[in-house]
């Protein structure tokens, strides 16, 4: 990417998208455009085309989605679906018709079967059924990478799709239903040491196994895709590293400083067992993470308690 291209991140303001822009400005790009949800609807077909077309940016980071942890994801699949797949294709097909250099469409590594051999390879799309609690943003997700394939086949476009692992972070989603399972893990920790409480009860068994990337690295890992991967197909970035939800309870729970005891409701799902992406791809290309977990967790610690507690 060239210094003085002009760089549209949907989704700004957004974990992912955040700090996407911290890194871009750290590496010296200053020529964004920004919109945010209140002033360009991603969903409505007519507003995207006129801004695509009165803005002409020359590279897209598709990382606007509507989200949410396994609350959020059983109580609005219907949203999910529509407004993922809205989003995308508007955004999509208006960077081809307007001449876009290059796109990044962001996924989630829930897009692989649920019973799926570990650790994920790409190649493993669409090779089984999906987790059932995120089946509709899942399928939204995968018809983006898709999409991109499609429109690559097609027209020629240098549009790339990369596979996050879950991930967390500064400027994270703290909402107690919403949240994915670190922020809220944090939020649950943090309201029980400052209340007294002596019991913190989690979802599920504590059994389930998932990978965590900070949110930095993973603008990092964009960055350098950018620059330097132009291959069709999907591409999996993480560390390739995972942990139970119970130990990752008790390191946020040891971080924070709360003392009292952790309760599992196994009344309630765990979701996919495993979920740990295989990252040889990434690896082979020259990038890995940088942030420890138990060093991200501090940070993000600190980012709550700084602006969201």
């Amino acid at each position: 990417m060239e210094k003085k291209a002009k760089i549209y991140i949907a989704g700004h303001r957004g974990m992912v998208g955040s700090a996407i822009i911290r890194k871009l400005k750290n590496e010296g790009f200053a020529n964004f455009v920004f919109k945010t949800s209140s002033e360009l609807d991603l969903t409505n077909q007519q507003a995207v085309s006129k801004f695509f077309a009165d803005e002409k940016p020359d590279y897209v980071f598709l990382a606007a989605a509507k989200v949410g942890g396994i609350v959020a994801n059983g109580t609005y699949r219907a949203q999910f679906i529509y407004e993922n797949l809205c989003i995308q294709n508007n955004v999509i097909h208006h960077s081809y018709l307007n001449g876009v250099k290059k796109l990044m469409f962001l996924g989630s590594s829930c897009i692989y079967p649920k019973l799926a051999p570990q650790p994920l390879k790409e190649d493993f799309l669409l090779t089984g059924p999906l987790e059932y609690s995120n089946e509709p943003y899942a399928i939204a997700k995968i018809a983006g990478i898709k999409t991109c394939d499609a429109y690559r086949d097609q027209y020629g476009c240098n549009y790339i799709s990369v596979m996050p692992t879950n991930l967390y972070g500064y400027n994270d989603d703290y909402h107690p239903q919403n949240s994915h399972v670190l922020p809220a893990l944090i939020r649950k920790f943090h309201e029980a040491k400052t209340s007294g409480g002596k019991v913190v009860s989690i979802w599920g068994s504590g059994t389930p196994y998932r990978e965590f990337l900070f949110s930095d690295d993973l603008a990092d890992a964009c960055y350098f895709l950018m620059q330097n991967y132009n291959d069709p197909n999907l591409i999996n970035i993480g560390t390739g590293e995972d942990l139970s939800i119970k130990d990752l309870a008790l390191l946020i729970g040891d971080t924070i400083g709360f003392e009292g005891e952790i309760e599992f409701d196994s009344t309630k799902p765990d979701g996919t067992p495993r979920k740990v992406l295989d990252v040889t791809k990434l690896h082979g290309l020259g990038w890995k993470h940088k942030t420890d977990l138990k060093d991200g967790i501090k940070l993000a610690y600190s980012d709550f308690l700084a602006n969201h507690s």
